[in-house]
């Protein structure tokens, strides 16, 4: 009889266990502000969907992808495409670099920011322009001096893949600095370390700055190849948890609170 009521009991417990064995867990690795915000807003939506959404933080470009290749994570929310593409080419040897875009979620329009000039054209004469240590930013980068008419690119050059070197005029002689890691670009900024200083939105955003108000030019929003992109291993973009997350994060609920909460410095695309 006792071994009956076990038994019973054994059996009973499983069957409660079986409806939380069916909830999938996601970990995705994201930048503070405002990948995490983001993802943090999709948390409930996907939690109706039977899936627990596990935020891991990070503060720098680095790590997310080294915890990727790990599979310390399932996919990392903090990257574009130019500098995925940029990763990949750099770790072209290791295999567990096999990354694959899942969708892109939203663009952070870049910002240059300047204590001294209201203005690119007023920039002096031979100065200097700080930038992130980011290969893949410099022709994004060097795209907002030549519409200003700072500079002029060589004709024909890609602008995903420009580069400094690729600069034929710069009347004024400014000196572009890329050897600044992005978080402490908002610092380097408020201590005036040079004539101007290139911030992604979301270090702006995370430092208190305004990105769409603080900077005295702004990367444009159409047709813009630097979407924020959720990363996965090749394969796992089609994980029905992967699909179902990308889905929650093209919703109109998650669009609408970006919009709404960034005004501007980051807005939402849904491919």
């Amino acid at each position: 009889m006792i071994k009956t009521l076990l038994t019973s009991a054994l059996f009973g417990a499983v069957a409660l266990a079986t409806p939380a064995l069916a909830q999938t867990k996601l970990v995705v690795g994201a930048s503070y502000v405002p990948h995490a915000e983001i993802l943090e807003q999709a948390k409930p939506i996907l939690a109706e969907a039977g899936i627990e959404l596990e935020i891991v933080p990070f503060q720098d470009y680095i790590l997310p992808n080294t915890a990727l290749a790990a599979g310390e994570i399932d996919a990392n929310y903090f990257q574009h495409v130019p500098y995925l593409n940029s990763v990949l080419a750099d770790h072209k040897d290791d295999p567990t670099y096999d990354f694959v875009n899942a969708g892109g979620i939203h663009i952070e329009p870049i910002g240059i920011y300047s204590k001294r000039v209201e203005s690119l054209a007023d920039l002096p004469e031979n100065g200097q322009v700080i930038l992130r240590d980011a290969v893949a930013e410099e022709g994004r980068i060097l795209t907002i001096f030549q519409r200003e008419g700072v500079i002029k690119l060589k004709d024909g050059v890609d602008a995903l893949s420009a580069r400094i070197s690729d600069i034929v005029e710069n009347p004024k002689n400014l000196e572009f600095l890329p050897n600044i890691e992005g978080p402490l670009l908002p610092q380097v900024y408020a201590n005036d370390e040079a004539d101007a200083v290139v911030i992604n939105a979301n270090y702006a955003l995370d430092a208190g700055l305004d990105p769409v108000n603080d900077p005295v030019a702004v990367e444009s929003g159409e047709n813009n190849p630097y979407a924020n992109i959720i990363t996965v291993r090749r394969g796992d973009e089609t994980r029905p948890e992967i699909v179902k997350l990308v889905e929650v994060l093209h919703s109109k609920p998650i669009q609408d609170f970006i919009t709404e909460k960034y005004k501007g410095a980051v807005l939402p695309v849904s491919q």
